[in-house]
């Protein structure tokens, strides 16, 4: 396993390579999604074979960006993962067929677990776009409006359409340069934060009708099971801006929402106002993250991953009271 320190290196080791795959997790963001066809469209620019490769369905919200990127034939060469902290986040086909085979990762999750051949992780970055963008001027490539809409995407929908903690003078920077590179900044944020569909307000209305306070109204947590998903008319595509309403209830340090998968198993998202560690919380349920954006995977059923995570919780505040 190699470190890369630099863009630049990134971008040499993608130079030397052709019938590169790129990776994006499973359950897509617009982070990883951007980050995959925006690298892509820069390597096809060199005359380079790539495709990038989702173990989920895309979410028709995405589909600018993947306007006019039809897949290629090509047997994968190098294997390159976008946004990916761990490999059991690809989704079970991508990790099943790619986990031991991948060369590069581009991330910036402080929680890596440096599973590539080669990594590069700036954990200062607020979306892994900010990273990419530099491969890709590093790669010598123009930044067109297409690169320019994904890169956009990915930092926008990263930072909460730029208000949380992890955005930087760089990450503005960036989104202002994406704009001027022909970023449709005004579309890309009416659909990411402007559109809600009939089964996600349905949704919506269903998990804050079921929201629980606990640990003296300093945590608030959302269950959605499978029942509530039949009901809506929704699936786990539409449940990232859920995610966020937890801690938007004044007083609320820790906001989580448990998502039941068609497993039975449990999805946690954990979202946390300064200066608890969302990422250190998740990490002792076998998860990672951010500071104040984490999640972890709990076994199922309901009972049993609520019982986990209350004496995780419980845990934290008793050593919080000491």
């Amino acid at each position: 396993m190699t470190i890369i320190e630099t863009p630049s290196a990134a971008a040499e080791l993608l130079k030397k390579q052709d019938n590169i795959l790129i990776l994006v997790h499973g359950h897509p963001d617009g982070d990883t999604l951007g980050c995959g066809y925006s690298l892509c469209r820069a390597l096809r620019a060199m005359g380079k074979k790539a495709n990038v490769s989702c173990s989920d369905e895309i979410p028709h919200k995405f589909d600018y960006l993947l306007k006019g990127v039809d897949e290629q034939s090509f047997e994968p060469e190098f294997i390159t993962a976008v946004d990916v902290a761990d490999t059991k986040l690809l989704g079970k086909k991508n990790e099943e067929l790619f986990k031991d085979r991948i060369d590069l990762s581009i991330d910036h999750h402080p929680s890596n677990k440096f599973f590539a051949k080669s990594t590069i992780v700036d954990a200062k970055a607020a979306a892994a776009s900010e990273v990419v963008l530099q491969v890709i001027r590093e790669l010598g490539q123009e930044v067109t409006p297409e690169i320019a809409n994904g890169i956009y995407t990915g930092l926008s929908t990263d930072t909460g359409c730029f208000r949380y903690s992890n955005v930087t003078p760089r990450t503005l920077r960036m989104a202002a340069e994406m704009i001027e590179a022909g970023a449709d900044n005004a579309a890309i944020n009416t659909v990411m934060f402007e559109t809600k569909t009939k089964s996600y307000a349905a949704l919506e209305r269903e998990c804050l009708a079921n929201m629980q306070m606990l640990f003296d109204d300093r945590c608030a947590m959302i269950t959605i099971t499978q029942d509530i998903f039949d009901k809506t008319g929704s699936d786990e595509s539409e449940c990232d801006g859920i995610a966020a309403l937890p801690r938007q209830v004044e007083g609320v340090l820790i906001g989580i929402t448990m998502r039941e998968k068609p497993d039975g198993n449990f999805k946690v998202s954990l979202r946390t106002h300064a200066p608890i560690d969302a990422s250190e919380l998740c990490s002792k349920m076998g998860g990672g993250g951010h500071a104040r954006a984490a999640g972890c995977q709990l076994e199922g059923p309901l009972e049993n991953a609520r019982k986990v995570l209350m004496k995780n919780l419980k845990d934290f505040f008793d050593s919080e009271n000491e």
